[in-house]
């Protein structure tokens, strides 16, 4: 059931080149149940990779752009008075997807951000007091742009704790930007892109990830790692159990996809940063983005024996 990810990862390089280890990363993170965070400076492809997993995965697909202006109702939706039944009634917004853009998340308000906390975390979304599922699977795949740039706002640490991982792109190598320059438009090779794989394929690998056996060694270095981020000092605060169960669901993914039903200790680190480096503040504040304290998490990676 494997090979399937590995299509869509192989159909997904072909729109994003050059980027094949941000791509694995990507589908790790979806297979895992995860949310993705990918920031990165404008015009790199954070919006076309999106797009291109869900048209690969053959999910359903909204995006929304968030601004300045945007409330919390244009994303949940709104109750609207209808004459003919004399009552009101629920509008659903763009919410209601399996794969929801999130596009330059970090320019709307803290106000208007809230409003996805319910939903990544439990799935559902509360409005005028009823309570409404989302559709299965659900994911949330938002963009931001570096804090420093103008009309943004920081993420608070509660939003960035519910992503699962945090991806940069980067800019291309120059192989990759001359096959981008030569090459068909990417919108319209996304119009092109077909089905790689069916939601239902993703819900059963998704449910196989439970198979993947973790030994207690292989927790106790789990447990190592988080002990060493609350107490070496380099940050703010420490892994919490939250992030220590997102970084060992994440390395399930990562085993699966490597072939094995046991994760081993490379596949922790294969995935610890992007699993960690957002969620970990340093500690002397360097005024950089989410992705500021990667450096501090290898140095955590190093400082931790297996």
């Amino acid at each position: 059931m494997f090979s399937k990810v590995h299509a869509v990862a192989r159909q997904v390089s072909q729109i994003i080149v050059g980027k094949d280890m941000q791509i694995r990363q990507s589908l790790v993170c979806l297979l895992a149940g995860g949310h993705l965070l990918i920031e990165d400076v404008p015009g790199v492809g954070k919006t076309t990779l999106a797009h291109a997993l869900a048209v690969s995965l053959g999910l359903r697909f909204n995006r929304i752009q968030f601004t300045s202006d945007l409330l919390p109702a244009d994303v949940v939706g709104i109750s609207i008075f209808d004459r003919e039944k004399n009552g009101f009634a629920f509008h659903p917004g763009p919410i209601f997807t399996q794969v929801l853009l999130a596009d330059e998340i970090n320019r709307a308000t803290p106000k208007t951000q809230s409003a996805l906390l319910e939903a990544m975390e439990e799935r559902q979304v509360t409005a005028d007091g009823v309570t409404r599922d989302l559709p299965e699977p659900f994911f949330v795949i938002a963009t931001q742009n570096p804090t420093h740039q103008i009309g943004t706002f920081q993420l608070p640490e509660s939003q960035l704790d519910r992503f699962l991982m945090c991806l940069s792109l980067g800019y291309p190598d120059a192989a990759a930007e001359r096959a981008l320059l030569m090459g068909e438009d990417r919108r319209t090779m996304l119009k092109a892109m077909r089905t790689a794989m069916q939601p239902s394929e993703l819900s059963t690998a998704q449910a196989a990830l439970r198979e993947v056996h973790t030994s207690a060694a292989l927790i106790d270095y789990v447990q190592a790692l988080a002990q060493a981020s609350r107490q070496n000092g380099l940050f703010a605060e420490g892994m919490s159990p939250r992030a220590a169960i997102a970084l060992l669901q994440a390395a399930r993914a990562w085993a699966a996809l490597e072939g094995r039903n046991h994760v081993i200790p490379e596949d922790v680190q294969a995935v610890l940063v992007p699993v960690t480096a957002h969620r970990l503040r340093p500690l002397k504040s360097t005024g950089g983005t989410a992705l500021a304290s990667r450096d501090l998490v290898l140095q955590l990676m190093k400082s931790v024996g297996v």
